[in-house]
């Protein structure tokens, strides 16, 4: 029986001498206590030196896999012919037994032997010292790290830490410089600041005019549209700026230059970063953009950092301070940080912005983790979930459009109007009322004898309906009064028609206020109960029924002539 054991300089291939040892698993680490007692067990038959550092990684590489090396192919083929291999792999052991066919054990015992075999390994192989094995050990264990965790210069994300952070500070120089040339050149031509908006544009018109007497003889099409040409032009000739030194307007000029260059290398500096991006975080990069992710990236530390965190810390990621203050406070906590600044974000409607950043943060973490930890290259996974976020969204703005419609499923649904429904009771749906074509003409309109005008105003119609009413509550006193006999209970009733008659045709003419109409109609009262008051008396006879009645009538027909005329003379004098 043969031990194939794996060293920093090579393969070792040791006889086992009594492997009936090895059926005492529990006693077996007594026969390495000692270098004596070791080569009682185990001596050592071959040994495959590693010519160079790169075939040892190429070695360690291929047996981490459990793969079989080119080289210990050919090492077993020649030294193991017809003989049992102890291996500590199993599945390596596999790969040796399809493709050498040689009988290969791994069990407990071949655990405890390979663990004997390390702490004797110095003194069964003559000539590896245990100073000489340390050094090889730590360079290809540093070798073997490289390659576990596939190093590549393309994966530092440092570089993308970096350059979000110089852009950030770039946008506010540029910000701050750009500020100044205003201000500045503003002392010279205060109107140019109104006319050109874009920062390195107004640089680049300043850098190439210099005074503004010279912008009528020099081209601005390569800067500035047409349109913002001329009216430049024309505003220079009428500007009450300041008069400037040549000496000033050189140190305008090289501040422009400043401002030109910064925003030269701003964009050069946001290409570097894409592509830092689609190489290093490519699903990242289509889910949420190049600046967020960065942003992202840089907010956690790194790749592997922000791979870690789940989706809930991902969605508020940047909002730590606002996250803080509202537990203290016991307030509503954010619904996002950094995240918000998202292209899909920005496309929804603001009372769905909190699902949407909630459902994109889910897919960020997600895309963040294939990145970090994936092997494929391509942003396939980043696709989908932004398809899915899309898909999500657009569900949302249809159960909305759904639920103002009253129907189900975005289905549009015709509800008539009705002002005194419910919110939450279905609408009833009535017949169209027809057009009525001769309400269109008023030649067949009543007109009262007394009032010039119509009635203009909704309100003077309630005041009216008012007064009828007050006028309607008097005669039911009057009535309550004179309720000791069956005459004087019908007297009232004839007598106080025609006063309501009266008032009607008085509230028609539309002219006098309520309170006037109010006093009026008391005064009239008044009057017919007077009027009754003095008929009652005589009617307690039979016989002078009739005469009452003529009396009351005459009486009633006084007072209506009196307030004709006294109404006509307020009319003459308004």
């Amino acid at each position: 029986m043969l031990a194939l054991f794996e060293t920093p300089a090579g393969f070792a291939l040791f006889k086992v001498l009594n492997e009936k040892k090895l059926d005492n698993v529990e006693d077996l680490w007594k026969e390495f206590e000692t270098p004596e007692v070791a080569r009682k067990m185990v001596t050592l038959k071959a040994f495959d030196k590693f010519e160079s550092t790169t075939d040892a990684l190429s070695s360690a590489t291929h047996l981490v896999d459990s793969k079989l090396p080119k080289g210990l192919r050919k090492f077993l083929k020649a030294e193991c012919a017809g003989e049992t291999l102890v291996v500590a792999d199993s599945k390596l052991g596999k790969a040796i037994s399809d493709k050498l066919e040689i009988n290969c054990v791994n069990n407990a015992a071949v655990a405890e032997l390979m663990r004997g075999l390390r702490s004797q390994l110095s003194e069964l192989i003559v000539g590896l010292a245990g100073s000489d094995i340390v050094p090889m050990s730590l360079g290809l264990s540093h070798s073997l790290s490289r390659y576990k965790l596939k190093f590549s210069p393309d994966k530092v994300d440092t570089m993308i830490v970096q350059a979000i952070g110089l852009l950030d500070d770039l946008d506010k120089e540029l910000n701050t410089y750009a500020m100044r040339v205003r201000e500045w050149y503003g002392w010279h031509f205060p109107e140019l600041a109104k006319i050109i908006q874009d920062n390195v544009q107004f640089a680049k018109t300043v850098k190439s005019m210099g005074i503004r007497t010279n912008a009528a003889d020099i081209d601005f099409s390569a800067i500035l549209a047409e349109e913002v040409e001329s009216e430049m032009k024309e505003v220079a000739v009428i500007s009450m700026g300041t008069e400037v030194s040549d000496h000033d307007m050189l140190n305008i000029k090289s501040l422009c230059d400043q401002v030109i260059q910064l925003s030269e290398y701003r964009a050069q500096l946001f290409e570097y970063l894409r592509s830092r991006m689609n190489a290093i975080a490519p699903n990242l990069t289509v889910v949420v953009g190049e600046l967020v992710g960065a942003r992202l990236i840089a907010h956690a530390g790194s790749l592997m950092n922000l791979a870690k965190y789940p989706a809930s810390t991902v969605q508020i990621l940047g909002a730590e301070k606002a996250l803080f203050r509202a537990l203290k406070t016991k307030h509503e906590t954010p619904k996002y940080g950094l995240i918000y600044h998202a292209s899909l974000i920005g496309q929804a409607p603001p009372k769905f912005k909190g699902k949407i950043a909630r459902v994109l943060a889910a897919k960020s973490a997600l895309s963040t983790r294939v990145d970090a930890l994936g092997d494929d290259a391509d942003a396939s996974i980043g696709i989908e979930s932004r398809a899915k976020v899309e898909a999500r969204l657009r569900q949302l703005e249809g159960r909305a459009l759904g639920k103002i419609s009253g129907a189900a499923k975005g289905k549009a649904k015709i509800e008539s109007y009705d002002k005194d429904r419910k919110k939450d009771t279905p609408g009833v749906l009535s017949a169209a009322k027809a057009y009525n074509p001769a309400a269109d003409s008023t030649i067949g309109a009543a007109i009262q004898p007394d009032s010039g005008k119509k009635m203009k105003d909704k309100k003077k119609k309630q005041d009216e309906a008012q007064v009828v009413e007050e006028v309607t509550v008097v005669q039911t006193s009057t009535k309550k009064k004179s309720k000791k006999n069956k005459t004087s209970e019908e007297e009232p009733d004839a007598t106080t028609t025609p006063v309501a008659v009266e008032i009607v045709q008085v509230k028609t003419e539309g002219k006098t206020k309520k309170k006037k109409v109010v006093k009026e109609a008391a005064e009239d009262i008044q009057v017919t109960e007077a009027v009754v008051a003095t008929t009652t008396s005589e009617l307690k006879s039979s016989k002078k029924k009739r005469k009452a009645e003529v009396a009351v009538e005459v009486a009633v027909e006084e007072v209506v002539q009196e307030k004709k005329t006294k109404k006509k003379k307020k009319v003459s004098e308004d």
